[in-house]
């Protein structure tokens, strides 16, 4: 399953909305969870996890016409480390939360290319243009010159060029021709001379519809005898390298791709924790169960067995609620 195919289908959501659903008794439970010393985060877990985002919202107003507070702000105030990040990150309606990531991910001394990367090659035009409203309301500026002033070279042509959204054409309309100039153009610009010429594959990369581009990754293989993959790992490095991979791994299967990112989130020493709430939060109502499925097949473990091993506490018990049951 490709990524532009990736809209919502029932049998992907790891995280349903509660039937017989009434916000106020929700809002009561977690203000009585949080009332006086300590805090009963179990109660807060059952809630928030089991309740889809929408939901989640209409509590929040609830919780505040009760009580007079700000859920989330509460939230913050009685959680800490990374059980607050990740039901903070439940709190976010889905667009502002892409926002927010994006923006922590430039402000401050560095960026994390990797969390722009990632958002930016795998959402469709229409998610993209959300997530740039978002920005602009919460930030008061644009999505697209803060990565601009944030970023540069290679690096900033390809995400300004990824945030247009070009590549969503869902008509599946494969011209065999263009494909096949694309494939010969790419070569040229990689294999065929010293140098590379980075914009032909970026642009490329980033304006043609994903059918399109499958149909000149077969090309490409055909006259370079190496994947288009191993072709850029030799041609391009760091960030820029990242980026075309990613385009390349999304067009070939998403569903993949967010399992190898929760995949290196957690293997090895360390846990990425931002990566594994960011892609468990934002998949969840979307293609999480789709995910759990290849990410067994890639791995021959299931994703909840490795939360398991790698997390622990009401954050382990958090994710794994949301995750689900196993494929």
């Amino acid at each position: 399953m490709a990524w532009w195919k990736a809209w919502v289908e029932q049998e992907g959501v790891t995280v349903k909305s509660s039937s017989h659903f009434n916000p106020d008794p929700d809002a009561e439970t977690l203000y009585t969870a949080m009332k006086g010393i300590g805090t009963n985060e179990q109660a807060i877990i059952d809630v928030l996890t089991r309740r889809s985002n929408a939901q989640r919202q209409q509590i929040a107003k609830s919780f505040k016409a009760q009580f007079g507070k700000d859920l989330t702000e509460t939230l913050k105030s009685e959680l800490s480390g990374k059980f607050e990040r990740l039901i903070v990150a439940l709190m976010y309606p889905p667009y502002r939360y892409e926002a927010k990531e994006l923006h922590d991910a430039m402000k401050g001394l560095g960026t994390k290319e990797g969390v722009i990367i990632e958002i930016l090659a795998s959402r469709t035009k229409k998610q993209l243009q959300e997530i740039m409203k978002a920005y602009e309301e919460d930030y008061g500026s644009s999505l697209e010159e803060d990565i601009q002033a944030d970023t540069s070279g290679y690096l900033e042509r390809i995400l300004v060029c990824l945030l247009q959204g070009s590549r969503d054409d869902v008509s599946g309309f494969v011209d065999p021709g263009l494909a096949l100039q694309d494939a010969q153009d790419l070569h040229a610009a990689g294999e065929k001379i010293r140098g590379t010429d980075e914009m032909k594959f970026i642009t490329i990369l980033c304006t043609r519809s994903a059918t399109h581009l499958l149909r000149v990754f077969e090309e490409y293989e055909k006259i370079a005898n190496k994947s288009i993959e191993d072709s850029i790992k030799s041609e391009t490095h760091g960030s820029l390298e990242e980026a075309m991979l990613t385009v390349v791994k999304c067009t070939r299967n998403l569903h993949s791709y967010f399992a190898e990112r929760l995949y290196y989130a957690m293997k090895g020493a360390g846990t990425r924790d931002g990566t594994l709430i960011r892609n468990i939060v934002s998949r969840s109502e979307i293609d999480l169960n789709l995910i759990k499925c290849h990410f067994k097949k890639m791995y021959d473990k299931t994703l909840s067995s490795m939360i398991m091993e790698d997390t622990s506490g009401d954050y382990k018990n958090a994710l794994l609620n949301l995750v689900g049951s196993d494929p």
